[in-house]
């Protein structure tokens, strides 16, 4: 990494989890060794894992790391929403690196070419990627987890059905490489526990189903929330595409549980899809 000219500088350190280096790594081994599961996953398409503070996701989210702990990836693609600014078309960050605390994680630029190649709707720019959240909260976890990795961060600018199908197209055109798909999306947002419940629920069969279709449609009617849904969408289809037939919902959860408020919650859903 002795070239990194362009840094990603961590934007939530300090808010979402420690920005302090040791407290981080304790905060992460913690909630890992916590989320324990029981099943090995062998051929893994994807996982999706939330990105709230980890004070409230993060025990969600590490069952999902646990999974791909020991899958032998080289390049994790990350999807992300774009939560603070609107954009048509797939962001893939320009620069060199994204930092956290516990150090520098690399961009893939040959995976970044070949998609930005592949697509008008894929574009290299810091469009999506700079205070947003929903990328950079997954970095120590994997940095936990593996110790050698490369990433693609893309934000997604507009989930409407055209660019969800540009990404998984693009994504199906990399199957030569070790890639690991992340999803980073949370589920529905301030209703109470019973309300929410009903909602998540929704998004959890579709998930099961492997229905990216129906996920689709529901998520466009509102019949059901996350605010990540075009992700979880693309990476159903690519699954399918590729025959992949499995999916583990690892844990489903709201922030309730760390808050004690049930009146007004967030939604969080760790899953895995392998063969």
């Amino acid at each position: 990494m002795s070239n990194m000219n362009k840094i990603r500088k961590a934007a939530v350190a300090g808010m979402f989890y420690p920005e302090n280096k040791d407290e981080l790594k304790s905060m992460l081994a913690t909630l890992l060794d916590s989320a324990r599961i029981d099943e090995t996953f062998e051929n893994i398409c994807g996982i999706v894992s939330p990105h709230a503070g980890y004070v409230y996701s993060g025990f969600s989210a590490a069952h999902a790391y646990n999974a791909i702990r020991n899958s032998e990836f080289e390049t994790a693609v990350i999807l992300s929403p774009s939560h603070r600014e609107y954009f048509q078309g797939l962001s893939i960050y320009s620069g060199d690196a994204y930092e956290t605390p516990l150090g520098l994680v690399e961009i893939d630029t040959d995976l970044r070419r070949r998609l930005v190649n592949s697509n008008p709707v894929f574009f290299e720019g810091i469009q999506g990627h700079g205070p947003e959240h929903a990328v950079e909260v997954q970095l120590p976890f994997l940095q936990m987890i593996k110790s050698e990795f490369k990433i693609v961060p893309i934000v997604i600018g507009d989930q409407q059905k055209q660019f969800l199908d540009s990404l998984t197209e693009g994504l199906n055109r990399i199957n030569d490489k070790k890639v690991t798909i992340i999803v980073s999306s949370d589920l529905s947002h301030f209703y109470s526990r019973q309300e929410a419940n009903k909602l998540d629920s929704i998004v959890e069969s579709h998930l099961l189903n492997m229905d990216y279709d129906g996920l689709r449609n529901d998520l466009e009617s509102q019949r059901c929330e996350a605010c990540g849904g075009g992700g979880i969408v693309s990476l159903l289809k690519l699954a399918g595409l590729n025959g992949f037939k499995n999916v583990k919902v690892l844990s489903r959860t709201d922030s309730g549980e760390a808050s004690g408020d049930f009146s007004s919650v967030v939604g969080y859903l760790s899953a895995v899809i392998y063969n």
